[in-house]
């Protein structure tokens, strides 16, 4: 089964929060977007193995980019709630999915930023993906 199928859901997720952040920061870039997504692979990465994840240098963009998308990582590994509320987290929280799943959502995605950004230019992943998310 193909990635985007298994792990439809997870996609949509972590692209909400790439979404957001672009609704509210308009000049971010595929660019941004590609670094912010490497550096979170990283993240994991590191986590996998023990070891401290680098330093990416990233802007004040990519950093908020960073928080939106990490939120729904962690969410969706079981480790964090989406609401104020801890109480109804439980109610709607997914069944929790493994680091390695979600390095290879992002690196799914990674994939489409690439693609699209071929085609559409600076800003062509983020102004494909707004028309599906959110």
């Amino acid at each position: 089964m193909r990635v985007e199928e298994q792990y439809t859901d997870v996609l949509q997720n972590i692209e909400l929060g790439i979404v957001l952040t672009y609704r509210d920061r308009p000049n971010l870039s595929d660019h941004d977007v590609r670094r912010t997504l490497e550096a979170l692979v990283d993240v994991y990465k590191a986590e996998n193995i023990g070891r401290a994840p680098r330093q990416f240098g990233l802007s004040v963009d990519e950093l908020l980019l960073m928080e939106n998308v990490k939120r729904m990582c962690e969410w969706r590994l079981g480790r964090a709630s989406l609401g104020d509320d801890p109480g109804k987290a439980g109610k709607i929280a997914p069944k929790p999915i493994t680091v390695d799943e979600i390095i290879l959502c992002l690196k799914k995605i990674l994939k489409s930023v690439d693609k699209w950004t071929r085609s559409g230019g600076r800003q062509g992943y983020l102004n494909f993906i707004i028309r599906f998310v959110g």
